[in-house]
């Protein structure tokens, strides 16, 4: 039986699994009844018996709808199904699932009123390719206004599986989506994660090794490793600290910041990264700036530089083993002269805010000092304005978040930590990770700087690049979670060490 993992299936994939599952030996019906009977389970332990109105379409959606009112007939529902094509028409699989309903079956009409109970969504799934009916489309969102619940099979009906976005112009909102094996862009991604209200992924009887057949057969194809993006899920692995250590041993973080008015950015960057554990964290400024700093911290210790010759000086102290730039820094020509230098050197790098979007006008020269690098060691992490100022369109060009990512990724030869409630972590190679456990409070000024502070630490340590992104990005998360709603990014890092020490004993992500 299968393994339920955090990979994310594209609509192609998850077709693919199903031929492969089929040609394997197990019948399609028999997955089909393993999905409604599992997706009747989960209604039953929501839901007590009562009315439910299970509406089925023509494919093999419609036919998971007709083994879930079958089974939640045996349990003593009242259950009453709605077909939007007639019956006559159904063929293969979903014809046999009609089959063995053997029990009356109405027309689908939006007649405008709706019945109390409990509504089943079993029209479309996700790999629709054109809008719903309209008098669908109202008909559901007149069962949500009614307050009648509704558990949608595989996605709401309308809600594009790989783009995470509903066709047309309709949108609706479902109380439980039940999926099958694993889950879908759709399901992880926004806005389509919050249409799907709560999530579940059932085993329906996929053989367990059948991903790693399909990465086999993508290699043999010559296409390269199969990557699937994957839901980052488990907390990170925690860093093993070598008893007789000392702090050079745990890096040396760098943060260089801006003018004298904006050093609050950089400072919540060097107290993240001194609270992630690095050794030791120093804040390098201009003097006016550093006089400002010095008398706002305490644990980093400050350096001063008058020009671009003084922060190569300091970079080439190889101790410090990553710079963490951008947060207050400014767009000015200085900032990007300094990001060069920054690039140049043998330290790690974690760039955001102003560093990437002082290269508005020319991005390819962050790209090219990016490729000069060859090994992806240094950590992007815009936010969807900063993203469109160094990818113009990209976002719009790619089918969702996650290739856009990819794309950016491959494009710069760098890890992109592409932000917000469904942040998507990218490596040149193809690699994907969509983080979900971040609460919408964590929206509030300042809180990326803190997370660029967090990848900064991580890296100190050892980590590499693409490791340090995602669990940097899980640690912000769950140190907001702890937080809960009010916080204020100067939280952020005191709550960061209750979160390190959760992760004693964890095994962490695969």
């Amino acid at each position: 039986m299968a393994r339920l993992g955090p990979e994310i299936l594209s609509i192609e994939r998850a077709k693919l699994v199903d031929r492969m599952a089929v040609g394997s030996g197990i019948a399609i019906e028999t997955l089909m009844e393993n999905a409604g009977r599992t997706a009747a389970n989960e209604i039953a332990k929501r839901w007590p018996r009562g009315r439910v109105f299970v509406i089925c379409g023509p494919g093999n959606n419609g036919g998971d709808g007709y083994v879930t009112a079958r089974h939640l007939r045996a349990r003593g529902y009242e259950v009453q199904v709605k077909s939007t094509v007639d019956t006559a028409s159904l063929k293969d699989a979903a014809g046999w699932a009609f089959r063995q309903w053997a029990g009356p079956v109405e027309p689908f009409r939006n007649t405008g009123a709706v019945r109390p109970g409990l509504y089943v969504d079993a029209v479309y799934g996700a790999g629709l390719t054109r809008a719903i009916d309209p008098d669908l489309a109202e008909y559901w969102f007149l069962v949500r206004e009614a307050e009648c619940p509704i558990v949608a099979l595989d996605v709401p009906s309308g809600l594009h599986g790989d783009t995470a976005k509903f066709l047309g112009g309709h949108t609706w909102q479902a109380d439980l989506t039940v999926t099958f094996f694993r889950k879908k862009a759709a399901h992880i991604l926004q806005p389509g994660r919050q249409y799907c209200g709560e999530i579940v992924v059932t085993d329906i009887g996929v053989p367990f090794g059948l991903l790693e057949a399909m990465r086999e057969v993508a290699t043999e194809g010559g296409q390269g490793k199969e990557h699937f993006a994957l839901e980052s899920t488990d907390p990170p692995p925690p860093l093993k600290i070598a008893r007789d250590g000392h702090k050079y041993l745990r890096g040396h973080c760098l943060v260089v910041a801006g003018g004298p008015l904006s050093t609050g950015a950089a400072r919540l960057s060097a107290s993240a990264a001194l609270r992630s554990g690095a050794g030791l964290v120093t804040l390098a400024a201009e003097p006016a700036a550093a006089s400002v700093i010095a008398n706002h911290v305490t644990a980093e210790m400050v350096l001063s530089f008058t020009n671009g010759p003084d922060l190569v000086g300091i970079l080439r102290d190889e101790r410090k083993n990553v710079v963490v730039y951008g947060p207050g820094a400014g767009r000015m020509t200085d900032t990007q002269d300094r990001t060069a230098a920054i690039l140049e050197s043998r330290a790690h790098a974690v760039l955001d805010a102003d560093a990437l979007s002082a290269f508005e006008d020319g991005p390819e020269r962050l790209f090219a000092l990016l490729r000069r690098r060859a090994n992806a060691d240094a950590v992007l992490t815009p936010h969807e304005g900063e993203f469109e100022r160094l990818f113009p369109g990209l976002r719009g060009r790619a089918v969702n978040k996650i290739e856009a990512a990819r794309i950016a990724a491959e494009q710069a030869k760098a890890v992109i930590v592409l932000k917000g409630a469904d942040t998507v972590i990218a490596h040149p190679d193809g690699r994907a990770q969509v983080n979900t456990n971040a609460p919408p409070w964590l929206a509030t000024a300042g809180s990326g700087d803190v997370l660029a502070g967090v990848i900064g630490a991580l890296l100190a340590q050892g980590r590499p690049a693409f490791e340090a992104a995602w669990s940097g990005v899980w640690i912000h998360g769950a140190a907001a979670r702890t937080l809960g709603p009010g916080l204020t990014a100067a939280d952020l890092p005191e709550a960061i060490p209750s979160i390190l020490r959760t992760l004693e004993g964890h095994k962490g992500h695969p």
